[in-house]
């Protein structure tokens, strides 16, 4: 039976609410909806996984505000019901100098504690992006409401340069480094 994997590309389309983090000319949205473009492509071509997108199209709009598009990311998967539930992101921060991968999960020692980590070794081990640790974070909805172990990915800063050129440049890689974390996390090898 598959791993069912809800790849969830954080953020709405350029025009509507809730488009993201923006830097160095990279808009947060673009970049979430290619790399889990990318995730699903993988995923889809491991036999060991099912895969479904939040924004399967890159005009799929979830909900008309703010809150509305997080509940509708989390009812996507609970209704499915997925197995896991991946979040990306991209972050922003008004000092140029801050960098680096972080993930967000509920609470420590769990099984999301476990998946974060693998997936956080992967993007450091195959980019440059600086290792941030994880990070407990109670009060983001897709990681509250979720009822399956669910992560969210910050892949970098888009206001940092050197943050900015990898998430730009390397846009597989970062979605290659998420599919081995999760293979670490089950110990499986590549097909």
């Amino acid at each position: 039976m598959a791993i069912k994997i809800f790849v969830d590309q954080g953020h709405n389309p350029t025009g509507y609410h809730n488009t993201g983090a923006r830097g160095n000319g990279l808009v947060e949205e673009n970049i979430t909806y290619q790399v889990g473009l990318y995730l699903a492509y993988l995923l889809e071509n491991d036999p060991r996984f099912e895969v479904r997108l939040s924004r399967p199209i890159p005009t799929t709009v979830l909900g008309y505000n703010n809150t509305t598009s997080l509940a509708e990311r989390v009812q996507m998967a609970n209704s499915w019901p997925a197995d896991y539930f991946i979040s990306i992101h991209a972050n922003a921060n008004e000092n140029p100098n801050i960098n680096g991968a972080e993930m967000y999960i509920y609470q420590y020692g769990t099984q999301a504690n476990w998946l974060a980590q693998n997936i956080l070794n992967a993007i450091t081990y195959y980019t440059d992006l600086r290792d941030n640790g994880i990070r407990e974070n109670r009060s983001l909805y897709v990681l509250r409401r979720t009822s399956m172990p669910a992560v969210l990915v910050e892949m970098g800063y888009l206001t940092n340069y050197h943050d900015a050129q990898i998430i730009r440049d390397e846009q597989w890689r970062i979605a290659f480094s998420i599919y081995v974390g999760i293979l670490n996390y089950f110990g499986l090898e590549p097909v």
